[in-house]
């Protein structure tokens, strides 16, 4: 089967498509919020090295399981290790990706609408006060927000039904290169504001007083959402890697590229708002009532909005792809259907989860679950316990499971190209790794804050 399977047409292709992969709303629309609310320039500081020490290492390892098996996120455990219980990591990677697409989309359809309000001049002429109540007016509505759902879910399903090269990897190649130009152009922009150094300043001067236990166990938190960690998607873009890709310096470029993108976010967003006197701790609504607010204050304000959130449109789209992949791919080849069945059937699934998130913030607003609406409880199962749980179990099985001269020929190409540190790699995939991200898991559920009250 591996002799027969699709892989991207180019090197550049494989950087590109992985890169969109990886990079998404976790950068444009998490990131900066997160940064804002955890101290600034001292949460820059800790991202950086969990992604290094944690994101990166871990990602080789997603490239790994999906190179050698050349399998969907839940087959490549089977090949791995048959007639065994690990498949469950697949299916929890699977499942995940589903769910995180099921309320992803309508976030997504947000991105749309504004778009559509920054051309026909609606985000003209509005107080602070008006852009909270325009969005919330907005995304409590029976109908606008699942007309752009159902609009971002099918241009989704367009690119998937069109293939890994001619539609992945296709797309991939204008949009990567097209979200690069607008974000340094809107940096450009931000930096030239008044009084912009003090934006910039919190961005890159750390206040290491400000480094507590909390900043830290959400730095890496960050650096795991952000790399697309534990949701199947690199174990699927990987599966399409040609047997000569390195693996190695692959992983290297799409961090690089991944976090690139999240500190240019920063640059975009924090001299802008430090510019006209907004808090940075304005968070997950940082992107939708406040930026909208700064470029009102801006000249041409309807120009650098529609911008904006084409960019965050397009950081979107490369999510739902990938995250749309890993479903499809699973559909396609573990039940034996053609693809473009598949993809219906994956579309149709997440359109009627995308609904339901959609109107929990409206009609079905009273209906919860352990006190959150149905879009928040999807956001919590995925991000705080399904993420953090998966990649620490896929630790723990490169770990105890590989054999390490498996390991090891895959990820130097059978001995061709050198891995300088594997010892090193192999030891922190077995013993540092699962702690860090099982540290992870118990503060994004809540249960270090919680046994630190019982003590």
């Amino acid at each position: 089967m591996s002799n027969q399977r699709v892989t991207f047409g180019s090197k550049l292709g494989v950087i590109l498509a992985t890169v969109g992969c990886a990079v998404g709303l976790g950068n444009i629309w998490r990131f900066p919020y997160m940064l804002g609310s955890n101290g600034g320039a001292a949460f820059l500081l800790v991202y950086l090295l969990c992604i290094l020490l944690l994101g990166l290492p871990v990602m080789i390892t997603e490239f790994f399981i999906g190179r050698h098996s050349h399998r969907n996120a839940a087959g490549a455990f089977k090949i791995m290790a048959p007639g065994t219980k690990w498949s469950i990591i697949g299916y929890n990677g699977v499942l995940a990706a589903f769910l995180i697409l099921g309320f992803y989309s309508v976030v997504s359809g947000w991105t749309l609408e504004y778009i559509m309000q920054a051309f026909s001049g609606s985000l003209i002429g509005k107080s602070a006060a008006d852009f909270k109540a325009e969005f919330t007016n907005f995304s409590s509505d029976a109908l606008r927000p699942i007309i752009w759902t159902f609009v971002f879910i099918a241009m989704t399903h367009i690119i998937i039904v069109s293939g890994v090269k001619k539609g992945i990897e296709r797309a991939s190649k204008v949009m990567m290169p097209l979200l690069f130009l607008i974000l340094i152009a809107l940096c450009i922009r931000s930096v030239t504001l008044p009084n912009a150094g003090e934006g910039l300043t919190f961005l890159f001067k750390p206040d290491f007083s400000k480094i507590t236990s909390s900043v830290v166990l959400s730095a890496m938190g960050q650096a795991f959402f952000s790399l697309s960690i534990g949701m199947g998607c690199l174990i699927t873009y990987a599966s399409y890697f040609k047997q000569d890709t390195n693996l190695q310096t692959t992983a290297l470029q799409v961090t690089i590229l991944d976090t690139l993108v999240a500190v240019l976010a920063g640059v975009m967003i924090f001299p802008a708002v430090f510019s006209f006197g907004i808090a940075p701790t304005a968070g997950p609504e940082l992107v939708f009532i406040t930026l909208p607010n700064v470029f009102e204050q801006l000249p041409m304000g309807w120009l650098w909005s529609a911008v904006f959130f084409i960019l965050l449109a397009l950081a979107a789209l490369t999510s739902t792809i990938s995250l749309h992949e890993v479903a499809t791919a699973y559909v396609h080849e573990e039940y034996n259907v053609s693809r473009k069945r598949a993809a219906w059937f994956v579309s149709a699934g997440v359109l009627v989860f995308g609904v339901i998130s959609s109107l929990s913030f409206g009609l079905l607003k009273e209906y919860t679950i352990g006190g959150m609406i149905f879009f928040d409880a999807l956001d919590y199962l995925t991000a705080k316990i399904m993420l953090p749980l998966g990649g620490m179990l896929i630790c723990i099985f490169v770990g105890t499971r590989i054999d390490r001269k498996i390991l090891k020929a895959e990820l130097t190409n059978e001995g061709t190209i050198p891995f300088l540190f594997f010892n090193t790699y192999a030891f922190f995939m077995k013993y540092i790794a699962p702690v860090a991200i099982g540290l992870i898991f118990l503060n994004e559920s809540g249960l270090i804050h919680r046994i630190i009250e019982l003590f």
